[in-house]
């Protein structure tokens, strides 16, 4: 089965092939991928660090579980925040679209402009990135599935269990994964 090239707004579902340590079942939000390379954010992952002690003021706006993010293993001090608009079609000073009502959201944008206009706001700390081919080389050695996201991808309240709810929404061959099991011996 051939993969789509990824493209802002995709999501790159780990295939069973890829276990590196790092990426194994990890779903990662396309945020921009062309000639020079690609990056994203880990949906799946929960950082270590507490998001009250990097940012306490962003703790009551951003959604349950009102935690900080692992977004990958690039720039971990930095952080990027993704939210969903609450008035679909508005474009909310510092926030720029990304797939749907889903974009980037600037985290100089104060609190108090935040409040309200956001449905959904998630905080994650660092990326993911690939050098210019790196990501087409992945996917065509099959370590990379390349689906549509969702909002609820996104901001979904169990994100620990978003690889298998991704993988069991799309079709076969690649849906039979979602029932993969961690001892290859029992698959």
């Amino acid at each position: 089965m051939t993969e789509p090239d990824p493209r802002p707004g995709d999501l790159l579902v780990a295939s069973v092939a890829l276990a590196d340590g790092v990426f194994n079942a990890s779903v990662v939000l396309v945020l921009d991928a062309d000639a020079d390379g690609a990056l994203g954010v880990v949906l799946n992952e929960l950082s270590p660090t507490s998001l009250d002690s990097v940012l306490p003021d962003w703790v009551p706006v951003v959604s349950e579980p009102r935690l900080l993010f692992h977004g990958g293993p690039v720039s971990p001090n930095g952080a990027i925040c993704l939210a969903r608009v609450r008035v679909p079609g508005e474009e909310p000073p510092g926030w720029r679209r990304l797939f749907g009502d889903v974009g980037l959201l600037h985290l100089d944008t104060p609190v108090e402009i935040v409040q309200g206009a956001y449905a959904d706001l998630r905080i994650f700390a660092g990326y993911a990135g690939w050098a210019a081919g790196q990501l087409d080389s992945e996917i065509a050695e099959g370590m990379w599935h390349v689906v549509g996201a969702e909002p609820s991808d996104v901001f979904g309240e169990a994100p620990l269990d978003l690889w298998r709810a991704v993988l069991r929404r799309q079709r076969t061959p690649v849906a039979v994964f979602s029932t993969w099991a961690d001892d290859p011996t029992t698959n």
